[in-house]
């Protein structure tokens, strides 16, 4: 059976992940692969000499997104993935990979997996969680410097710097591409319940 492709989008930090795991609450998980678009990011190597400060890693080019692609398309076709393992405290990609074995549903999860066409066209639902900015900041701040061991100083720079204007110039207007969108992420379960039972039904009719 050909699998069914959903792309969950929306700003960083607006609850994409809380999100996807209410989704997989009311599935059967072991029909499910969730792919994460941050695992595509370019290794520092590929950023011509340049630091990490100074690269805009809110940008479409800063990520894989053609291999991104070309893993999805496999997936469909019942071929398994070595999909990259990225270290965001170094900015590069490890060695080894992550074997992904194709599933009944596969979900992708990214800020900017609605800006590119090729990729926006693998999905049979488009989901955009739509949070408010200072929730999605406060979230994003808390986050890298607890998992990502990054100082205030360097979240709020980079924020103002690359996190905003990129969100304004793509995430934002990326959400005309969503069939749902869901406001206040994983506390909505109005929504979240109303795309549990879309998804139930389309895999019902295949």
């Amino acid at each position: 059976m050909k699998p069914l492709v959903i792309g969950v989008a929306g700003g960083s930090g607006s609850g994409k992940t809380s999100v996807t795991n209410k989704i997989l609450d009311s599935l059967d998980r072991n029909r499910v692969v969730v792919i994460q678009h941050d695992s595509y990011y370019k290794d520092l190597s590929q950023h011509k000499g340049l630091t990490p400060e100074k690269i805009n890693f809110d940008h479409p080019d800063s990520l894989e997104t053609p291999l991104l692609v070309k893993h999805i398309a496999q997936l469909r076709v019942g071929k398994k993935i070595n999909q990259p393992i990225y270290n965001f405290t170094t900015h590069r990609r490890l060695a080894e990979t992550a074997e992904i074995i194709p599933k009944e549903i596969i979900i992708v999860d990214g800020i900017l997996i609605f800006v590119e066409k090729t990729l926006r066209e693998l999905f049979d639902i488009c989901i955009f969680v739509d949070t408010d900015a200072d929730e999605r900041l406060i979230r994003r701040i808390r986050r890298d410097i607890m998992e990502r061991e990054r100082s205030l100083d360097s979240v709020i720079t980079q924020y103002l710097g690359t996190v905003k204007p990129m969100h304004l110039e793509f995430v934002e207007p990326s959400k005309h591409w969503a069939d749902i969108i869901i406001p206040r992420g994983a506390e909505n379960s109005v929504a979240i319940d109303m795309v549990v039972t879309k998804i139930k039904s389309m895999l019902g009719e295949r």
